[in-house]
């Protein structure tokens, strides 16, 4: 047995993980998967040479970087039984958030709540994907995987259509009190998540567990969506909403990608 230690730079939060654990499913010499978020180190315990692990890693493009391999002694791991349970609980959440958002984004006009509703969308896909796979064999989580990827980048392209259809024929201001107010209370709920994730995670200490929540990429959309709606207020105008609304559809693009990418390796 042999473990080897990855650095995986664009690793900001479980959504990741999860592509990652999809990624190696397939590979019978992986053994156990060890995640540090806040370090955004994978430590892999397998059999075998590691270029295959590296290889399937870096076809992710979540910036994988090899660190070292040594031989491990150990042979067994404790899983953890709650896993499936936290998984559908933070699936909920953001399903539920994307719900919210994308009503108060409409009803608000703001492209910055639609836009971080499908980030939302996107998180919970990637749960769904991870649940659903359980069990089946990987042409079928394959095909999950490219049902959500699609649908995914529908989604995106058309808020980006809507963006510039704002931009160019409309003026209408959004409604700022609404985009900050539901802002700050994705902003929880993301925290929540990620803490639910974490927390089952015995190796990880509260000050780790506040360093990954204030540097993962969901909490960073929140925080923009918050800024354009205070700015849309200071120079009352709808560009910040329009900019972060663009900016936000262009990550959820670049997941969708990632996850038709995973589908047709």
């Amino acid at each position: 047995m042999e473990k080897s230690l990855f650095k995986i730079t664009q690793m900001d939060c479980p959504s990741e993980e999860n592509l990652i654990r999809i990624k190696l499913d397939s590979v019978l010499e992986v053994k156990h998967l060890d995640f540090n978020i806040p370090e955004r180190e994978l430590l892999v315990f397998h059999s075998g040479q590691f270029q295959e692990i590296e290889a399937l890693l870096q076809d992710l493009n979540l910036g994988c970087q090899h660190i070292s391999t040594e031989v491990s002694s150990q042979t067994s791991f404790e899983e953890d039984k709650t896993q499936s349970q936290l998984l559908w609980t933070v699936l909920s959440i953001n399903l539920a958030f994307f719900v919210i958002e994308m009503t108060a984004g409409v009803v608000s006009k703001s492209m910055g709540l639609v836009a971080d509703s499908l980030d939302m969308l996107a998180d919970a896909s990637v749960y769904g994907i991870s649940l659903l796979a359980v069990g089946q064999s990987v042409v079928k989580k394959k095909r999950v995987a490219k049902l959500a990827g699609y649908f995914q980048l529908l989604l995106a392209l058309l808020g980006f259509l809507e963006v510039l259809r704002r931009f160019f024929f409309s003026d209408t201001l959004p409604e700022f009190e609404t985009m900050i107010s539901v802002s700050i209370l994705a902003l929880m709920a993301n925290g929540f998540c990620l803490y639910l994730l974490q927390k089952s995670k015995s190796k990880t200490e509260a000050h780790m567990q506040a360093s990954m929540i204030f540097t993962s990429n969901d909490v960073i959309i929140n925080l923009g969506v918050i800024s354009a709606g205070v700015l849309v207020l200071w120079l009352d105008s709808s560009l910040p909403d329009l900019i972060i609304g663009i900016l936000v559809f262009a990550l959820v693009i670049k997941g969708a990608f990632r996850i038709l990418k995973l589908a047709n390796s």
